[in-house]
């Protein structure tokens, strides 16, 4: 498996191959200076990835770069998380330390359910979205494309969060969100929207 991006996003994905006995071949990263991480070699040409996973916890950037790149991606889950057998994970996806993913939720393609995040019944979670650490999705919520959902946040049975929003940490999502909105806030409100 190789890595796209060299931080600290990448770090944990290692950490969760290596649990997971799953080889890493490398890393790749547009930035000349970095030739290194954890004692694996980073290169700085894309022809030669495949699998890989984009380690960039940036959702646009992310989606950028996957929409590049002409390559087979694998998924990461760490032994630790609690999935369910009739779970659903898409290509280039990573489930992280300690996530709990319940029956029938399905997660799109190159998506993150990072440390401690719980993600109920069939939950539909779209591509490109980031669940943050120890957010709570209740049953049957449905987040669209692009979306981050912060650090704590709670988003009650049923909610439906459109594309690319954000939700703030430690929000209390108790109604539907439109597309491209920014909420903060118990119950969480709309204070702007993304261009």
């Amino acid at each position: 498996m190789y890595l796209y991006g060299a931080s600290g996003h990448a770090k944990v994905i290692i950490d969760i191959l290596e649990a997971q006995n799953v080889r890493v071949d490398g890393l790749v990263d547009d930035n000349p200076d970095i030739n290194e991480l954890q004692g694996y070699p980073v290169y700085h040409k894309t022809d030669v990835l495949s699998p890989v996973i984009v380690s960039i916890g940036i959702n646009a950037t992310r989606k950028k770069i996957v929409e590049k790149l002409n390559a087979d991606f694998g998924t990461a889950i760490h032994p630790s998380a609690i999935v369910a057998k009739t779970v659903q994970i898409g290509e280039g996806s990573v489930v992280m330390h300690g996530a709990i993913i319940q029956t029938d939720a399905c997660i799109g393609k190159h998506s993150i359910v990072n440390t401690g995040a719980s993600v109920d019944h069939e939950c539909q979670i779209g591509d490109y979205v980031h669940i943050s650490p120890h957010a709570t999705l209740c049953g049957n919520v449905h987040v669209g494309e692009g979306s981050w959902i912060g650090a704590g946040a709670t988003l009650i049975p049923g909610v439906k969060v459109g594309k690319w929003c954000i939700i703030g940490a430690g929000a209390s999502v108790v109604r539907d969100v439109p597309d491209y909105a920014v909420v903060v806030g118990v119950p969480a409100k709309v204070i702007k929207y993304n261009k």
